[in-house]
C-alpha cells in the first residue's frame, strides 16, 4: 500500500529527511496525521497538534521519539491556530547566519507545504 492510497491527494505529503515536521488537525483529520506519522522516518523531528472537544477525545499517536504529540482541548479554551501559530514564531526565527524550515499540514490547508524563515 502507498501513502497515496491512504491520504487525500491534496495534501501530498513529500518532506525533506532534514526538515522539521509540524501537522496540526482537528478530530475529523487524526487519520491523517496517524497515517503521515507511520510512513516518518526514526529521526525525524517535529511536533503535533490534535485539537479535540474535550479528554474523552485523547488517544494514543505512534510518533517518531523526536515528534512531540500535544493534545489540545476545546472545554479548556486551547487552539489549534494559537498553538500552531506559537511554535511557528519559535522554530522559524530570523537569522542572518541560516534558514529555517518547516515541513507543515494543518487541517483545512489544501496541500502540505514547506515554511521558511525568509
Amino acid at each position: 500500500m502507498l501513502l497515496s492510497d491512504v491520504l487525500p491527494a491534496s495534501i501530498a505529503w513529500h518532506h525533506n529527511p532534514g526538515d522539521s515536521v509540524l501537522l496540526g488537525a482537528v478530530e475529523d483529520d487524526i487519520a491523517i496525521v496517524e497515517t503521515v506519522l507511520a510512513t516518518l522516518p526514526a529521526k525525524t523531528r517535529g511536533q503535533v497538534f490534535v485539537e479535540v472537544a474535550d479528554a474523552s477525545g485523547i488517544r494514543e499517536l505512534a510518533a517518531p521519539g523526536r515528534v512531540c504529540v500535544t493534545w489540545l482541548l476545546r472545554d479548556r479554551g486551547q487552539s489549534l491556530h494559537t498553538a500552531v501559530d506559537a511554535w511557528l514564531a519559535e522554530m522559524l526565527p530570523v537569522e542572518a547566519e541560516r534558514e529555517h524550515h518547516v515541513y507543515a499540514w494543518i487541517s483545512g490547508d489544501r496541500a502540505a507545504h514547506e515554511l521558511t524563515s525568509y
